[in-house]
């Protein structure tokens, strides 16, 4: 009788460890299931770059530096590089392309160029695009990340040697809160 209770709360605390296990797994996938969204969308971005650098190109002479920088950043993304790198990459992109825009702003006939207007449509959508995908992917690697520091299944996660997974992080800059009166001065 007392081998069966005994078999029986073995085969439970079996059945409990691989419910863990197989519970980190699925969250683990998501978190590069929620990746490959982020992946696409920023592909799609980034497919953008070379329409904006030839239209800017044509009105900003002074900034071809700038431009330059971005076109290099932008080939490191289609090359075999971490999640995380492609984090960094991104971010650093998005503060080069940032300076293009403002830039923008000294160029009135860029501004008024319908080609410009139209890439700029697509560049704001595809940063809305980003947006969401971003914060899925973050809410997978919250859930994922929980799942690993959090007691039992952190037992496991040691054992097997699950790592927390890095947020995708907006930058200093985009954090700041935008003066709305500096909107409208110009």
């Amino acid at each position: 009788m007392t081998d069966y209770i005994i078999l029986g709360i073995l085969i439970i605390i079996i059945l409990y460890i691989t419910f863990l296990y197989n519970d980190i797994i699925i969250k683990k996938n998501e978190t590069n299931n929620a990746f490959g969204s982020v992946d696409t969308m920023l592909k799609k971005r980034y497919d953008l770059i070379p329409n904006l650098v030839e239209i800017v190109k044509q009105y900003m002479t002074h900034e071809a530096k700038v431009l330059s920088d971005v076109t290099t950043l932008r080939t490191r993304f289609s090359e075999n590089i971490s999640n995380e790198d492609k984090i960094d990459l991104h971010n650093n992109i998005s503060k080069r392309i940032d300076n293009v825009l403002v830039l923008v702003e000294n160029y009135p006939n860029l501004k008024a160029n319908e080609n410009f207007l139209k890439l700029q449509a697509s560049w704001n959508e595809a940063e809305e695009q980003i947006s969401a995908t971003r914060r899925y992917y973050n809410s997978a690697i919250t859930d994922y990340n929980n799942s690993i520091q959090t007691f039992p299944s952190n037992l496991l996660a040691r054992i097997f040697n699950f790592s927390s997974k890095k947020v995708f992080e907006i930058d200093e800059v985009e954090r700041k809160n935008i003066n709305a009166k500096d909107l409208f001065i110009k």
